[in-house]
């Protein structure tokens, strides 16, 4: 089986759970607080791993103190990105919790955003056939090489990954990539707001007019709805008592990736990736046990 190529960052989640978030000068407490491993890619990989992909995780680390500790805790994984490590320091993710469970991001954006054109020399393209991707990447002025290495490989099959970053990325960067026919794949908001559509199906039958090729648009505890060449189907949600959201998106696209490299169908991949959103939801931070996916049977 070929490689998935992760490409995207690999950052420490700062995660505060409060009871909700302050209005402009107010003072509030602090719950609790912890420090992860996450970033879109890499959450994403992680999921590979559980399913036992291989995959390539294509993200840069820098320096400084959020560097330091994704570094020592990739090595704790036995995990290396090909990348050499850049004179850059490292941002971080400040992920405020409410009572509700519902996240609010606000990034701090360093090295682990930021690619270089020989970067993707270091890579053997023929043991890779599809590529993840992410809209926060493409945002940058140096999205251009990742977007120019992936038009000198047009057999590679994407998957999108935009989040909320779809509506601030330049056209002309995002239409580069749409004609790459990306699988494509956002929450209901996104969709629906890039789109100005009124409704999912609307909005899934816009985006894959411009991507041929399948659009999925994810729908919370409601599940998820795709549509595709002919085809187009909502797939029923798994219920979850939510304790926090954090990497329910990354994890979906994860598991939607593997089920499809081993071989399920559309439906049967989004069936699964739903039940391991519900799970991710279930869980505080982005990432599921072994014991926790173990259990799900898949």
């Amino acid at each position: 089986m070929k490689q998935v190529l992760v490409i995207g960052s690999t950052v420490a989640d700062v995660i505060i759970h409060v009871d909700r978030l302050p209005a402009t000068g107010e003072d509030i407490h602090v719950k609790r607080q912890t420090i992860s491993l996450g970033g879109c890619a890499y959450n994403v990989s992680d999921m590979l791993r559980l399913f036992q992909i291989p995959y390539i995780l294509f993200s840069p680390v820098g320096t400084g103190t959020y560097g330091y500790f994704v570094r020592e805790a990739l090595a704790e994984r036995g995990i290396q990105s090909p990348i050499p490590a850049p004179e850059q320091e490292n941002g971080c993710c400040y992920c405020f919790v409410e009572a509700s469970g519902e996240r609010t991001f606000v990034c701090h954006r360093g090295a682990e955003y930021r690619f270089h054109p020989e970067w993707f020399h270091q890579l053997d393209s023929d043991s890779i056939d599809s590529v993840y991707l992410c809209g926060l990447e493409m945002e940058e002025p140096t999205g251009i090489h990742i977007l120019r290495y992936l038009e000198q490989h047009p057999g590679f099959q994407i998957y999108f990954a935009p989040g909320p970053r779809i509506r601030l990325l330049q056209p002309p960067i995002l239409e580069s990539v749409f004609a790459l026919s990306p699988i494509l794949h956002l929450n209901e908001r996104e969709a629906l707001e890039y789109t100005g559509r009124d409704t999912v199906e609307e909005a899934a039958h816009t985006l894959h007019q411009k991507t041929r090729n399948t659009v999925i648009v994810t729908l919370g505890p409601r599940g998820a709805y795709y549509q595709t060449t002919g085809a187009s189907a909502l797939i029923p949600g798994t219920k979850a008592e939510q304790k926090d959201t954090i990497g329910a998106g990354d994890s979906h696209i994860g598991a939607v990736i593997a089920r499809l490299k081993q071989g399920a169908s559309m439906e049967t991949a989004l069936t699964d990736a739903n039940r391991i959103a519900a799970a991710v939801v279930e869980t505080a931070g982005a990432l599921l046990s072994e014991e926790t996916f173990r259990k799900l049977e898949f």
